[in-house]
């Protein structure tokens, strides 16, 4: 449990007050010696311009649409947190959270979703009500009490009156109030120096307004002589402790190089004030160097830039000086050309543009944008039109849009984003612009494929010193490892032939293909062999469309993928639109499964075992134990068939709520086939079932499924595994005698630990093995190896002692 003193400060309406106070409310606490935080409800980025200048630390956002209800408390504390270090132990002394609109104002059509309200509740914070009392009297304290009733999950803890009058007439409010047990905490005159002017979407940013620090300065001196400081400090103080760890980028995304860290462009200065702080933080965690620069005065990106982040801003108001900038706009043009990984957001998008309002922009897009009298404001949700540097197609995000102005075309194809069934935005393997503002700790996703793009463009990430580069490492596969001459130590399929009975039974199989696929016949083999009833077993098109359906299964509120282990089921998740929390088994412990690293509200886990790439077989008890209430724990089987007797496996034991996914594909050395089998709860398999297309199984894998789980095939199988072991013993001691580290193995691959450059090295010496860099929680020292035959192994050692040379 963690205690943060916090309130938030809310009204009945916009234009109450809500930023004056809330801004000078962290002016005079911070002026006191308190360390102070400041957040905002929604997504606006303007006001937290001014919390920071208030408090002197990045203002933070909190929007349940942007990055789902379960990560605002996680960012609260975050934001709460020292900046440097984001430890608990250094807290703020207090928060102080600014509502958006009238407190119960949310998305249209939802109850009250993402409003102060639903914002208040979901972080237990009492509430200070601000009404502007300039033209009413007992009417304030009406307002104010309906407030309190309307939800009384929300506690209205005290009032403020803003541009109070007289006292007489404060005086009546203040009884009034009384009555309804609601405390008057400040009386705020009208002061017409500190009224915030406004711009067509809203309050002037803080970088434009020159006497800024001035004006922070006064509504702080302000504050603390018209409202009860003490008073308020103890309603903060009252708010209940958070049963929440803060959010850390760096348990969401990985490091992307090792050694120089690739450049990313970052767009500021007057024109560019609208971005999240997390987006940065998160591109620092992926291993980027984020360096910030001015459209309108800097004539050249920083050195050595390997990837351009243009967020929001107000670019048709500059748009004469940015054109004037000319240079500038010309190396954008070419970086955006030259293929560059570049992200533009609503004014980068225009900045993109061929012109915006006829005046020349960089021209990097084949879009014209022009002004409109029609303000855009929405909260959409959006569906990723294509495959592109940021998304992946189907990919399903909670967006913010708010600007006054249009593009000829919309959008182009691909586009970016389909909203309301309708293209908009620019997208590509390098580009990705549109109108949406997107909170990437909400998706980290978004942040790990710009970093890991970036880093290949730079030269110092996944895809250096190969010849091709990783754009996706989560749908990197070990096939891509080989090629031309490579021995193949990277793909695990079983080397020896096929028995004679399975490929006898492949070649009757295609007598069958003029007939549509029946799989009753492979769901009886699977259930005979499992000892488990028909309706706990589905035949799938091979692992890979199970944990599709998976992802598909339900609306996961908290996907989390156990890593090191096979990357297919977290993009399956991503793809579906999931935010998958990644955790990462760490080294020391010998990738161990710790079922204490997993978070309690996780509604989902996917786990491998023996797991991939690192071969670790985890206790059947240790898979069981990640149970709960209202939790699908997802075992991936795929190799447990090259486990002698398959210890562990929990294929006939498991309860309803384990699904244990197996494959045929690598012990009897059919990839092509596609056979595979899930087994698990009848409810949850007839769940599976109804995402199945029809005939999603081929007759094929039908063939092979009936002959794999035949009993007349068990012998070979135990054969099989019994090679692959004695195989696996030998190899291991060979790399131990030359001193190469090695996570023990229970399969048909080992984890070694080669060194930096050793998997380039053993390409130059004919001998293909999988990198892991791609996998989380692994760099560029470790690589698997499949275990062979000893004189296979043997050319592996002779390569590896000649790359050494």
């Amino acid at each position: 449990m963690v205690s943060l003193p916090r309130l938030l400060i809310a009204a009945p309406s916009t234009g109450q007050g809500k930023t004056t106070v809330a801004t000078g409310l962290m002016a005079a606490l911070r002026a006191t010696g308190l360390t102070v935080s400041g957040h905002k409800v929604g997504p606006d980025y303007i006001d937290p311009g001014y919390h920071a200048l208030a408090t002197g630390r990045p203002g933070r956002n909190l929007d349940p649409h942007l990055v789902g209800e379960d990560l605002v408390v996680p960012l609260l504390l975050h934001g709460a947190s020292t900046p440097e270090r984001g430890e608990l132990a250094d807290l703020a002394d207090i928060a102080v959270i600014e509502g958006v609109m009238g407190l119960h104002d949310g998305r249209l059509g939802t109850d009250g979703f993402a409003s102060t309200a639903h914002l208040a509740r979901l972080t237990d914070t009492p509430v200070v009500l601000v009404i502007d009392c300039g033209r009413l009297s007992r009417s304030a304290a009406a307002i104010a009490a309906g407030m309190a009733v309307f939800d009384p999950r929300v506690r209205i803890a005290g009032v403020v009156l803003n541009r109070a009058g007289s006292d007489r007439n404060t005086e009546e409010i203040t009884r009034a109030l009384a009555s309804w047990r609601l405390p008057v905490v400040g009386r705020l005159p009208y002061d017409a120096e500190l009224a915030s002017p406004s711009r067509h979407l809203g309050l002037v940013p803080v970088a434009e307004r020159g006497e800024s620090a001035a004006l922070i300065e006064r509504l702080g001196a302000q504050v603390a002589a018209h409202l009860d400081l003490p008073a308020l400090l103890e309603i903060a103080a009252s708010a209940p402790d958070l049963d929440a760890v803060p959010w850390d980028p760096s348990a969401v995304v990985r490091p992307v190089a090792s050694g120089r860290r690739p450049v990313v462009a970052v767009a500021g200065g007057r024109a560019f004030t609208f971005r999240y702080p997390e987006t940065e933080e998160l591109l620092r965690a992926a291993g980027c160097d984020v360096v910030p620069f001015d459209p309108l005065h800097d004539e050249d990106l920083p050195a050595g830039v390997a990837g351009v982040h243009l967020g929001g801003g107000f670019p048709e108001v500059y748009a004469g000086e940015l054109a004037g900038n000319a240079r500038l706009m010309a190396r954008v043009r070419e970086a955006v050309g030259d293929g560059v990984p570049t992200v533009a957001e609503c004014a980068g998008l225009l900045y993109l543009c061929r012109t915006l309002d006829g005046v020349p922009m960089a021209g990097a897009v084949p879009l014209a944008a022009t002004m409109s009298p029609r303000l855009t404001l929405r909260y959409p949700v959006a569906t990723a039109a294509s495959d592109s540097l940021l998304t992946r197609r189907g990919e399903r995000v909670s967006a913010h849009e708010f600007h006054r102005t249009v593009t000829d075309p919309v959008a182009t194809e691909p586009a970016a984003w389909i909203v309301d069934g309708a293209p908009t935005g620019v997208a590509g393997p390098r580009l990705h612009a549109s109108y949406l503002h997107v909170h990437w700790a909400g998706y980290p996703q978004l942040a790990q494929r710009f970093a890991e793009a970036v880093a290949v463009a730079s030269g110092a990430g996944a895809g250096s010193g190969t010849a091709d580069g990783v754009a996706d490492p989560l749908r990197h596969h070990g096939d891509r490892e080989v090629g031309g001459d490579l021995l193949d130590l990277a793909v695990n399929v079983h080397p020896g032939p096929r028995p004679e009975w399975l490929d006898r039974a492949l070649h009757a199989s295609i007598g069958e293909a003029a007939a549509y696929p029946d799989v009753a016949p492979a769901v009886g083999a699977v259930a005979a062999h499992a000892g488990r009833p028909a309706t706990e077993v589905l035949v799938t098109a091979g692992a890979a469309e199970a944990f599709t359906l998976i992802a598909r299964l339900r609306p996961w509120r908290r996907p989390v993928v156990v890593h090191p282990q096979f990357t297919e089921p977290h993009a399956a998740l991503e793809s579906a639109g999931h935010r998958v929390t990644p955790v990462l088994l760490p080294a020391e412990t010998g990738f161990a499964l710790d079922p204490a690293l997993l978070p309690e509200d996780a509604d989902l886990v996917v786990v491998g075992n023996p797991t991939n790439p690192t071969g670790v077989l985890h206790p059947a008890e240790a898979v069981l134990a990640l149970r709960r209430p209202g939790r699908v724990v997802v075992v991936d089987e795929a190799f447990m068939d090259a486990v002698p007797d398959e210890a562990a496996s929990l294929a006939r034991t498991a309860p309803p709520d384990v699904v244990v996914l197996r494959s045929l594909t690598k012990l009897w050395g059919i990839p092509g086939v596609r056979a595979g089998y899930v087994l698990a709860g009848a409810e949850i398999v007839a769940e599976l079932a109804r995402l199945q297309v029809p005939w999603a199984v081929s007759t094929a894998a039908i063939a092979a499924t009936r002959a794999c789980l035949a009993p007349e095939a068990a012998p070979e199988a135990r054969a099989r595994a019994a090679d692959i072991a004695a195989w696996r013993t030998e190899l291991v001691a060979a790399l131990a005698a030359r001193g190469v580290e090695v996570v023990p193995s229970s399969t048909s691959f080992v984890l070694a630990r080669l060194g930096a450059g050793t998997r380039e090295r053993l390409r130059e010496h004919g001998i293909a093995v999988r990198r892991c860099d791609t996998f989380p929680g692994l760099d560029a020292t470790w690589c698997r190896i499949a275990v062979r035959p000893p004189a296979t192994t043997a050319r592996l050692l002779a390569a590896l002692e000649e790359s050494r040379v």
